[in-house]
């Protein structure tokens, strides 16, 4: 059996600090868990990988959605998250994110998130799939990070949370299918040290590095579906990843997302002869499902021979577009572009995973005393295809109900302290993982991408099998660790899209391109 460990150790022969809440990962789910569960009471140790601000979150343009407008309910919500999901979504889950979402959502107002408001009244505006203007936007463009700097200040103030930067987490500490801690590794210093909690909370975001062009962080390499995979939890759903439609294409840039925002506010998409196509492609148009739209335009990129089409916000008020998109309005100034006068050129990039740990409705995975929430996460409320601006709120919504779940656990403390260690690790081989890590993505890219067929993932799947003895070796560099995991998921993803044999949502097969009632069920995968 494959080593569920990447390092040789011993839990003796290392530091260890103990907290009743253990929480992996300082984005929204991490923060929101971290504040929920001190206010419950408990002691919280955060680790994140690099610095609180480096995470999917800060990156999140378009806003939140939460059902609070008077014309709004959550049971339109439910209907266009269901509609999105293309008949994969669990009801019971869409259920509670848009009935407890609201909530959530005012408690970071009270927290000190200042979204955009018209006078006294929040401003809602519209994306992809909703038929409501329900999505709650900050600074016009900049709502995940007036989101992560209200949570952050909140979390950090709190005496009984500890906030533990530069700490990469290299493997689950899991007996008898109970976890008990974290082996982790400073980035600083180099140390390894033991995590011990009563809670682990696996909020580790999502995996978009595992592509060559993709909307997310450096720091979103897959970690936490690859740890909790390799110590015995259920994944689900790996095959379901959401290519954003349009990021920027700019040669030596790296892909920037232009949220879908700009398009619920107006701009149409044209192809490289200037012609407006969504029309033929989707009644909603521009404002299709996320996975329809990517479709449209790598069709339309095919046709013209074009390495991207364009968004046209030529025709909208310029001074209202610079005041809802000064991000999105800046970093294009930086590369030359006036987004009032010039056509922005664009193309799908790996976004969001739908697949991910699987969870049940409080966040509990298959293994006793581990929980997972946000993007690592999956307990099918975003079904084959995310609705837009549903991410944060899935995050803020399961971060709250674990802490309401796991008060059994924390009071009921694990007496025993059991010891971890691996010694059977052959040494690191002499490859070169930084050009191994550029092979991966390529290959995802090209072979495990929107558009798929069984001779390309079945070189994919080749290619990661060519790989595989690598398990039985260590690595001690975090670099490498991360290289590891995105092989690790990486073939996850691609085994689960060579299983089905249909297409639904952002999973799509050119040689079964039809959606199949009888696959209307989950893939798992466990070892």
């Amino acid at each position: 059996m494959p080593n569920k460990y990447l390092v040789n150790f011993h839990s003796r022969e290392l530091p260890q600090q103990e907290a009743e809440y253990l929480i992996i990962g300082g984005g929204i789910a991490g923060l929101f868990t971290a504040w929920a569960a001190a206010k419950a009471g408990a002691s919280v140790t955060l680790l994140t990988k690099r610095s609180v601000a480096e995470s999917n979150t800060d990156r999140a343009q378009g806003g939140i959605a939460a059902a609070l407008g008077q014309q709004d309910s959550p049971g339109l919500h439910m209907q266009d998250t269901l509609v999105a999901g293309a008949g994969l979504c669990d009801e019971d889950a869409v259920r509670i994110l848009v009935n407890e979402g609201p909530e959530r959502v005012k408690e970071l107002i009270d927290m000190g998130a200042s979204f955009d408001r018209t006078g006294d009244d929040l401003c809602f505006t519209r994306e992809g799939c909703h038929s409501q203007d329900r999505i709650l936007h900050a600074q016009g463009d900049a709502t995940g990070a007036e989101i992560l700097r209200a949570l952050s200040q909140n979390v950090t103030a709190l005496a009984s949370v500890e906030v533990l930067e530069n700490q990469y987490v290299v493997d689950l500490l899991v007996k008898e299918n109970t976890c008990y801690g974290v082996l982790a590794q400073d980035q600083v210093t180099g140390q390894f040290r033991i995590f011990r909690g009563r809670v682990v909370v696996l909020a580790t975001g999502g995996s978009g590095r595992l592509y060559n062009y993709t909307t997310n962080p450096e720091v979103a390499t897959a970690d936490g579906i690859a740890l909790a995979y390799r110590a015995g939890a259920e994944v689900m759903d790996m095959e379901f990843i959401q290519f954003h439609p349009t990021s920027l294409v700019l040669p030596d840039a790296p892909r920037f997302l232009i949220s879908e925002a700009v398009r619920g506010e107006g701009a149409l998409l044209r192809n490289a002869r200037g012609e407006r196509f969504m029309p033929q492609y989707h009644g909603m148009a521009e404002l299709a499902p996320r996975d329809i739209v990517s479709r449209a335009i790598l069709s339309e990129m095919a046709k013209t021979g074009a390495e991207s089409v364009f968004l046209d916000l030529t025709h909208l008020d310029h001074e209202k577009i610079k005041e809802r998109f000064p991000t999105i309005t800046l970093t294009c100034s930086n590369y030359g572009l006036d987004i009032t006068k010039d056509l922005i050129p664009v193309a799908p990039a790996a976004h969001y995973m739908m697949g991910g740990v699987k969870t049940d409705l409080w966040g509990e995975t298959s293994i006793q005393r581990l929980f997972s929430c946000g993007e690592a996460s999956c307990m099918a409320v975003h079904g084959a295809n995310r609705l837009a601006s549903n991410s944060l709120l899935d995050g803020l919504v399961w971060g709250g109900r674990i802490v309401q779940r796991a008060a059994y656990v924390v009071e009921n403390r694990l007496h025993d302290k059991p010891e971890f260690y691996c010694d059977d690790l052959l040494p690191t081989p002499d490859i070169d993982y930084s050009e191994l890590r550029k092979k991966l993505q390529q290959i995802m890219g090209e072979k495990v991408g929107p558009l798929r067929t069984a001779q390309r993932l079945a070189e994919a799947l080749a290619f990661f099998d060519r790989w595989s003895h690598l398990q039985n070796h260590e690595v001690k560099e975090t670099s490498k660790m991360e290289v590891r995991n995105m092989l690790e998921v990486g073939g996850l993803i691609t085994e689960a899209a060579m299983m089905r044999t249909e297409s639904r949502g952002g999973h799509f097969r050119l040689d079964y391109p039809e959606t199949a009632e009888r696959w209307r069920k989950h893939i798992l995968l466990k070892r």
